[in-house]
């Protein structure tokens, strides 16, 4: 065996592939058949499709079995950065002690981390693949090297025997060992493409007359009735306000085809600065972990060149991987190796990962339109909340976003966190708190396999932004008539004294994303007219791409008023937002009684909240709407069956629920991003597409795979059905 490491090691230093052992009897003692497939193994594209299935721990039978496969495939694809390995590429070739290759330079990254291991057969190695900062030490100085990593002094010395310039091209390919400490201030952030993205405004301000054309969005108002007698005053008048952002693209066939989406991806769109926060505490250890770095694999691949990502990861404490970069096709590869480098140890301390995920988006010298923060726990902060007692009747969940990301802030510096709570002893009134004082969405991640599914439906939103910093303004025709409230959800809204205007602010819409309001007024008696003008909607907004501020007027609203009383027909679209806002009520109450402990008094109003849904005008007419609030009230009361229940998956699915309905956004919860779940509020194409793909993607299908891969590659914006 020791003369085949031997070769190995020549055969590294020329750039070449060599022979290596096929057999069990061929591969070293230090492979041991219990470990357990690894994480960098599971990312590979050809076992997507069996990882949801595959048992954490393969039998000794099975294990030679999948070694055999990966033994195969070791000279073909790099399990590291999923690319080609070609004999006289450039690129060095490291081939393990356990007959496994990799690219040297992903290898060495992988080492760097604290990886002493195969990443695919979990193989513990004797000779560490490692690479100091420099091959040529100065006379008289010791070479640089973290104190407790072997050297291979034999591999050194092979490639310092190399000629020149083979010795520059291996270093050009070897990434130092030893990891940078991070910078006081994170202003390291790759430089925009200026040229690309002045080129998409030029494109956008070529077809000005188009875009003024088709408005961005469409404004829709409904009275609660058409008609009124004159004679009669009303104390609480509805009107409804409907708001429907613009699609990024029309297109006349609606089918799924590759075509289809090649053309969705060159659609323009504004380019984000993402962050996500990982947890790496030791309970992320395994399957978990594997998983997490899958869908981090697909996020990064559908980002486009003009996007920009960093990526946080904290147990007990919190570093960054690497700063804000173009996802470029070289950013991509970098930012595959680094997130599949993590290792699971540690505590849970959110907080911190917070703090670093904030300091990034407020310290970037450049920032793209839209900019976003994606967190991922399974646990507890154990180091920042203080829990109950010490005269404290609830833990002080504030703590864990600095003050600066909180909604509201003097500083104006708002990025939203959408959190996502893993498995079933995540904290969920902590990331739904962090979530709802952040602006962003709270989403239960309750089956660990589809972990890629609601990071899809999340970015398939964040990436097709078509409005910004939209306000809605309320304002009252007929002197006589007075804003009572405004119904918004989570969104803030403030009326003026004199009840006359009322203001909504609402911020980012996705495209194709719907936003509804209940206006509430006084309307008074009408003796001498025939009708009354009741009020008119005015948006203001952002244009992302162009950065032109618009405004959109919608028609007055109006009434008629005859003498005598006509048959009264309510309207089903605003008894149908009726409804939704007395589901999301229901939903806040039970949950207080579940809090306090008496989970019957909970079942019962959402029970009782069933019941008067089920009598509605909307439900009658079998409303879509109302079917899925319907199922999902019924899904909450299963989930209080007992405080066991309750506590381990009842709270975070009902507050993912109250999530989605306060934003009126789409959230992960339960089945919700299965295509036949009854519960799927709020979701838009984009975010639908954006699901395809990845589950084409988790289908490993050959149809899947072609139509998922050129999209990978092109590394483009995607676009909404």
């Amino acid at each position: 065996m020791g003369s085949k490491w031997r070769k190995a090691k020549v055969a590294l230093g020329l750039n070449l592939c060599m022979f290596v052992p096929r057999t069990l009897e061929d591969s070293p003692p230090s492979l041991e058949a219990s470990e357990r497939l690894s994480d960098a193994a599971l990312l590979s594209p050809a076992n997507w499709s069996t990882l949801s299935s595959r048992p954490s721990t393969p039998t000794p039978s099975s294990y030679g079995l999948r070694l055999s496969k990966s033994g195969s495939k070791s000279s073909k694809t790099c399990s590291i950065c999923l690319t080609k390995m070609k004999q006289g590429d450039g690129h060095a070739i490291f081939t393990a002690e356990c007959s496994h290759s990799f690219h040297f330079h992903c290898i060495a990254s992988n080492v760097k981390h604290g990886n002493q291991v195969c990443p695919v057969c979990r193989a513990k190695w004797k000779e560490i693949p490692v690479q100091g900062p420099s091959l040529d030490p100065s006379p008289g100085r010791a070479s640089i090297s973290p104190v407790g990593w072997p050297q291979n002094d034999a591999l050194m010395t092979v490639v310092r025997q190399l000629p020149p310039t083979q010795r520059d091209m291996n270093r050009r390919h070897i990434m130092p060992l030893y990891q940078a400490m991070e910078p006081t201030v994170f202003d390291d952030d790759e430089t925009l493409d200026h040229q690309s993205v002045f080129s998409e405004r030029s494109c956008c301000d070529k077809n000005a007359a188009d875009r003024n054309s088709i408005k961005t969005i469409e404004i829709k108002t409904y009275p609660e009735v058409s008609s009124a007698p004159r004679s009669n005053s009303f104390n609480n008048f509805t009107v409804l306000v409907h708001l429907k952002a613009s699609a990024a693209i029309t297109t006349k066939n609606p089918s799924r085809n590759l075509a289809s989406l090649l053309q969705f991806s060159q659609t323009p769109r504004a380019p984000v600065d993402l962050v996500t926060v990982l947890d790496i505490s030791g309970s992320m250890a395994g399957t978990k972990l594997a998983l997490l770095k899958r869908a981090m694999g697909f996020v990064i691949q559908n980002l486009g060149s003009n996007d920009r990502l960093s990526v946080i990861a904290f147990s007990s404490t919190a570093r960054r991987l690497f700063p804000l970069r173009r996802m470029s096709d070289l950013g991509q590869q970098q930012a595959l190796q680094a997130v599949n480098a993590l290792v699971a140890n540690g505590g849970t301390n959110i907080a911190e990962g917070l703090r670093k995920g904030a300091k990034i988006m407020e310290d970037r010298r450049d920032k793209n339109p839209v900019g976003s923060i994606i967190l991922l726990s399974d646990g507890q902060d154990t180091y920042t909340v203080n829990g109950y007692g010490n005269n404290q009747p609830q833990p002080n969940y504030q703590s864990l976003l600095p003050l600066s990301m909180h909604s509201g802030h003097s500083t104006g510096f708002q990025i939203p966190v959408h959190a996502f709570g893993f498995g079933a002893d995540h904290d969920a009134s902590s990331m739904h708190s962090i979530s709802e004082i952040s602006g962003g969405t709270f989403s239960f991640i309750e089956t660990e396999a589809v972990i890629q599914d609601a990071f899809a439906q999340c970015i398939g939103g964040l990436l097709s932004v078509v409005v910004q910093e939209l306000q809605v303004g309320v304002e009252c025709v007929h002197t006589k008539t007075h804003l009572v409230s405004l119904k918004a959800g989570n969104y803030p809204s403030r009326v003026t004294a004199d009840g006359h205007t009322g203001f909504i602010d609402v911020g980012d819409l996705y495209a194709d994303e719907e936003r509804d309001f209940l206006v509430s007024l006084n309307v008074p008696a009408e003796p001498s007219s025939s009708e009354t003008s009741l009020i008119k909607v005015r948006c203001m907004f952002k244009d992302p791409l162009t950065k032109e501020m618009m405004t959109l007027e919608s028609d007055e609203v109006r009434i008629e008023r005859p003498e005598i009383a006509k048959q009264v027909v309510v309207s089903i679209d605003v008894d149908r937002q009726r409804n939704r806002l007395q589901a999301a009520e229901a939903m806040a109450q039970a949950r207080v009684a579940a809090e306090q402990g008496d989970l019957a008094a909970a079942v019962s109003i959402l029970e009782n909240c069933r019941r008067v849904l089920s009598e509605t005008v909307s439900s009658k007419s079998h409303d879509r709407l109302c079917i899925a609030l319907d199922a999902e009230l019924k899904e909450m009361q299963e989930r209080m069956a007992s405080r066991h229940v309750y506590e381990s998956s009842g709270r975070a699915y009902i507050l993912s629920g109250l999530s989605s309905h306060s934003w009126q956004r789409a959230t992960a919860r339960g089945d919700s991003t299965d295509g036949s779940s009854l519960v799927q509020a709020y979701q838009t194409p984009s975010m639908v597409e954006m699901l395809t793909r990845s589950q084409a993607m988790l289908l490993g299908s050959p149809s899947g795979q072609r139509l998922v891969q050129p999209l990978l590659s092109f590394g483009s914006q995607p676009k909404p059905r």
